[in-house]
């Protein structure tokens, strides 16, 4: 099973990134998908996710409007959408399956 996030990068407040997830070694189009993030100091938490049924996504508050999840079951990659960066932003981000049992490794998001 492998989860190869990539994009992290450093950008402005107000900037774009696009964070992918290449997916190989398990059933990627039967599975939530989720991305994951750790501020530094911080605990993880969710930020946004989407389902393997008609599509649904759930968003952290703090990033509704901003962030867009989506997924493409033919590549089996998972996409994040960040526009409007704040520097609250900052931290790695991971993708996972929601129900937890497949991570990346994260990726690196610096907004200053």
């Amino acid at each position: 099973v492998q989860l190869v996030e990539s994009g992290g990068d450093l950008a402005q407040p107000g900037g774009s990134l696009q964070l992918s997830c290449a997916t190989s070694g398990f059933s990627f189009a039967t599975n939530d998908m989720s991305w994951v993030r750790q501020a530094p100091g911080k605990e993880r938490e969710g930020v946004a996710a989407i389902d393997t049924g008609d599509g649904s996504t759930y968003y952290l508050n703090s990033v509704e409007g901003r962030f867009t999840i989506s997924r493409d079951n033919a590549k089996t990659t998972l996409y994040l959408q960040m526009n409007t960066l704040k520097t609250e932003d900052t931290g790695v981000y991971y993708c996972a399956t929601v129900r937890g049992e497949y991570w990346g490794q994260g990726t690196q998001v610096t907004v200053s």
